[in-house]
Formats: C-alpha cells, sequence, structure tokens
C-alpha cells in the first residue's frame, strides 16, 4: 500500500537572517514528503530538489512510488522566495535531508535535480565527493569541508538546466541600458525589436550573448562594491556596540529575453513559442518570473554567471557517480544544448542522454510522458 508522510529535517543555521518567517527559522526544520510502499522494506529512495520550487507536492513522488521506490520531494528553507537565497545553505540542506533518508534505513539515494534543480545536484554531489567550499562568494563563512555531506549514488537531472545563474544570463536582456529604467533600450540589442528579428542573425545572436554576459558581470561587480560599500554604514547599537547592514535588495528588470524564446531555428526542438510565463515581452518585466527581487549576496551566490557555484557544466566534470540527463523535445525552459551539454560534461562513461519525445517542462496534459520520465528514472536507478 502506497503511503504519504511528512518529514521534518534538521536545518543547518546558515549564519545570517535570510529566512523572513520566525516561524521557519525558529523552527530548526526543514521538510520533505515521502512516498513509499508499507509492503516493500527501505531499499532506494529518489530525492527530488530544487532551489526554491516546493517539491513536497511533486507530479512524480506517487508515480515513482508506484514502481517499487520511495521517492521524497523536498523543501529547503527558502521555498517560494529566492530573493535571499544562499546556493551554500541549499546544499546544506539537500545534505540533511539525504542523512534523514539515510536513517530511516534506506540504503541507495538518488538524486534527482528538476528544472532549476540541475545545478543543485551537480554541485551538491560535487561537494559531497570532494568537498572545497568553505565561504560563499561574498565572503560568509559556509563550510561545506566540515558538513560531513554523504554523496548520492546516482545523479538525474530531469527536464533540467545546468544552473540559474546559466540560464538567468541566457535571459537577461542586454538592451537595458539603465538598471533603473528599464525601457530606455539600446535598438542594436533588442531582440524584441522587429529590424533584428526574429530570425535572428548569427552576428546579432553572438553580439547579443555577450552583452548578456557583459551586463551580468556588471551588476557582479556593483554587487562587491555594494556590500564594500555598506561596511562604512556603521552606528552605535542601543546596547553601545557598533551595527552594520550587511546586505540590500535590489531588482533587476529584463530576465525573460533569450532569443531562443522567438526563434524556434535556434537551439532546434519541438517548443513551441513562448515562456513558461507567457509571452517573452510580457514575461520579461513580470514580477513572478524568473529574478527579479535579490539581494547583493544573494544574487552573487545564485545569479551571477561568474561566481556561483551551482553550475552543473562546471561541476559535473569531477563527479565520479552515474549520471542521468532526461530532457524532453517540447521543453521551452531547458534547452536541447542544456542537456546535450550537461551529458558532455560528465567525466566518466556512467552516463546516459534520454529525450521523451513531445514533453514540455512540466508534462502539461501528458501524464503519460510524466510516467515515462518516472520509468526511465526507476530503471536507472535499478
Amino acid at each position: 500500500m502506497l503511503t504519504r508522510e511528512l518529514l521534518p529535517i534538521p536545518m543547518t543555521s546558515g549564519g545570517r537572517l535570510d529566512i523572513n518567517s520566525g516561524v521557519a527559522r525558529l523552527s530548526g526544520k526543514i521538510w520533505a514528503t515521502l512516498w513509499k510502499d508499507d509492503r516493500r522494506p527501505p531499499g532506494t529512495a529518489v530525492l527530488i530538489v530544487h532551489p526554491a520550487s516546493n517539491f513536497i507536492g511533486h507530479y512524480a513522488l506517487e508515480e515513482l512510488a508506484s514502481r517499487g521506490v520511495a521517492a521524497a520531494g523536498l523543501a529547503t528553507r527558502y521555498v517560494g522566495n529566492d530573493s535571499a537565497l544562499i546556493m551554500e545553505n541549499c546544499v546544506l540542506d539537500v545534505g540533511a535531508a539525504i542523512r534523514r533518508l539515510r536513517e530511516l534505513g534506506y540504503e541507495k539515494i538518488v538524486l534527482v535535480g528538476n528544472s532549476g534543480g540541475g545545478g543543485l545536484a551537480a554541485l551538491y554531489q560535487a561537494q559531497a565527493e570532494n568537498p572545497t567550499i568553505t565561504h560563499t562568494p561574498a565572503g560568509d563563512p559556509v563550510d561545506l569541508t566540515t558538513a560531513d555531506l554523504i554523496p548520492a549514488d546516482q545523479i538525474v537531472m530531469a527536464m533540467a538546466h545546468p544552473g540559474r545563474a546559466v540560464v538567468y544570463t541566457e535571459g537577461l536582456d542586454p538592451a537595458i541600458v539603465d538598471e533603473h529604467r528599464p525601457f530606455d533600450r539600446d535598438p542594436g540589442l533588442d531582440m524584441f525589436d522587429p529590424a533584428n528579428g526574429p530570425a535572428y542573425a548569427p552576428e546579432f545572436v553572438s553580439r547579443y550573448r555577450q552583452a548578456q554576459l557583459d551586463r551580468n558581470r556588471r551588476i557582479s561587480d556593483w554587487a562587491f562594491q555594494q556590500i564594500e560599500a555598506l561596511r562604512a554604514r556603521t552606528r552605535r547599537s542601543p546596547s553601545g556596540g557598533q551595527e552594520v547592514p550587511d546586505d540590500l535588495p535590489f531588482v533587476v528588470h529584463g530576465t525573460a529575453a533569450d532569443p531562443r524564446f522567438l526563434d524556434l531555428s535556434l537551439d532546434p526542438s519541438d517548443r513551441a513559442v513562448g515562456t513558461l510565463w507567457g509571452s517573452p515581452w510580457v514575461a520579461n518585466f513580470q514580477p513572478a518570473s524568473l529574478g527579479h527581487l535579490t539581494s547583493l549576496r544573494s544574487w552573487l551566490s545564485q545569479w551571477s554567471h561568474e561566481h556561483s557555484r551551482a553550475n552543473a557544466y562546471r561541476r559535473l566534470p569531477g563527479v565520479k557517480a552515474p549520471v542521468l540527463v532526461v530532457s524532453g523535445s517540447a521543453d521551452c525552459a531547458a534547452f536541447p544544448s542544456h542537456a546535450r551539454g550537461m551529458y558532455d560534461a560528465v567525466g566518466h562513461d556512467r552516463r546516459e542522454l534520454v529525450e521523451i519525445k513531445g514533453a514540455d517542462h512540466y508534462f502539461q496534459g501528458r501524464p503519460d510522458l510524466a510516467a515515462a520520465m518516472c520509468d526511465h528514472i526507476v530503471e536507472w536507478a535499478r
């Protein structure tokens, strides 16, 4: 009989105030949902992760459990709010979840990075196998070398892109010339200007991609400068000591401007024109789309192309565990080059690349294709 239970998991302190809710912060816990077949002894557990999405109700959990493995969906400390997210703390959360599953008797752990969880899963496994990180990109202490992270036995990149900083930069609008005035635009770098396409010429795409990297780097440099400047803003506290703000929030406009959203000849697949949030032009400025509100420290850890560590292209070459990459031919968020790039990055032959024909990012209207993904994961686990 399939059962579902809510797992409380001890949360390692991140050392800073980056969770708004006092209830969540003071509880000292994160949470996961565990689906399992009570008629089977503990064996293999599949853990599905993402930095900020609530995977407690993930669509694959019951399907996986019905195939004879236990399936857990994790909610990190940043569930539903990535504005102050620190990737290194997400690694600690994944580590705590794997440790809890081991304590429950599961001998084999398959770590699944779904969507934006791909970069996190790759970073976790790399650090669990060979821990090196002692500080965040902003310089805050977060010692993964002493965190006793337990490596997963296998890794799955499921409908995943290589990392939030990568896909974010690929959607960062380079036509914005003033970070405070999103509609003051450089027409020569505007994918929404009909004079440029679609279709987009190779020369335009090349300039566009470089300008995206340049904008990301400018924001990263500015974030470091602002963190340094904050150190001068000390004041005397009521208790007589010194206090200083150590982070600030800011807005990033234009984050859904990937030319692939409008030009299907770029990175060709079966996808439809558009984004996960609808029209690219609207999603580019819509608060609910990707990464418009962040903080200085979170930007460096989560969105900075140069400084974020959660990049599967960079992490997978050192990973020793077997790696399965599952992609959808109609996915408009994780593109064919992402899947191929992650597969090629794996530094050994215990790897597999699977494409599910017709599957979009969320398998909308196609539970049969979601079931096919679960079949691949369970077959791989066995």
